[in-house]
């Protein structure tokens, strides 16, 4: 259900979903905001979009409230920067689940623990990096051992697909959902130069680094991924683990987080240390 509404989520919203992982006790999610796309989109289709989101009571009563959202122009432009806004997405996908999950123990009140929390990811190796550590989050948690085994994953999604369509394999990889969903291939996850086979490979080969003594599918050579992304195996590995701990709001390369500090004025900011230490160590 929860993996549903993600992915229900990025078709209304201006996103693109990048990976995601639901566990039994919490969820991430790897996004982009795309404000281009909800600039192009009409008033009706701004209204239309809206109304998926917050139905009318009435099937029949929809139509009637798109026409009078679409009269607001006030309310019209409200509604347009919210779909572009990451805590609207966040609040949507949140509060049905909350919905859903207190409904369903026939109990009320405060579902989650606290605000979600999010980073910023400055490159392509903080993304591809990112989407690794949320893909593998059921085999670092040891409740999979393979990329086939790890249910709720985006990455599973991807392979499931690759079986019923090998011949996808060598193209470039997509958004799991989203507005570049389904665009022509050289214009497709711009932001990730590699195809659907590196990308699942990657992942493999990262997982079994996290967890010496796991039998994977590909042999131990480095995966080509690695190299178009400029890393050696060592640097990568850790840059995955420190998705979750070495780093804070913002992952990326030292003097990314350097510059970082300096425009928010900042003597220290975590993750500098960790970044300095894949490039020392």
């Amino acid at each position: 259900m929860i993996a549903s509404r993600i992915v229900q989520l990025a078709s209304i919203f201006a996103v693109d979903v990048y990976s995601y992982a639901v566990m039994s006790n919490h969820l991430h999610v790897v996004l982009s905001i795309e404000p281009a796309a909800s600039r192009d989109w009409s008033d009706e289709e701004i209204a239309h979009r809206w109304v998926q989101l917050f139905p009318a009571r009435e099937a029949e009563q929809s139509t009637a409230k798109i026409r009078a959202l679409c009269a607001d122009k006030v309310a019209l432009k409200v509604r347009r920067d919210r779909l572009t806004n990451l805590s609207w997405f966040m609040r949507c996908l949140d509060e049905h689940i909350a919905r859903k999950a207190n409904a369903e123990d026939d109990v009320t009140g405060r579902f989650w623990e606290g605000r979600f929390k999010s980073q910023l990811l400055d490159d392509e190796a903080a993304l591809a990096a990112a989407m690794a550590y949320v893909d593998l989050n059921p085999v670092r948690a040891g409740i999979a051992d393979s990329i086939e085994s790890s249910d709720h994953t985006s990455v599973q999604v991807r392979a499931e697909e690759l079986r019923k369509d090998p011949g996808k394999a060598d193209e470039p990889i997509q958004p799991i959902a989203g507005v570049r969903l389904g665009l022509l291939k050289d214009q497709a996850f711009a932001r990730l130069a590699m195809s659907n086979r590196q990308y699942i490979e990657l992942v493999d080969y990262t997982g079994r680094q996290l967890r010496p003594g796991k039998r994977g599918k590909i042999d131990e050579r480095e995966p080509t991924a690695l190299s178009k992304l400029g890393l050696n195996t060592n640097y990568w590995t850790a840059h995955v683990k420190g998705v979750g701990s070495g780093y804070w709001r913002f992952v990326a390369s030292v003097e990314a987080l350097e510059a970082k500090a300096a425009q928010w004025k900042r003597q220290w900011f975590k993750g500098i240390g960790y970044a300095r230490s894949l490039v020392t160590g």
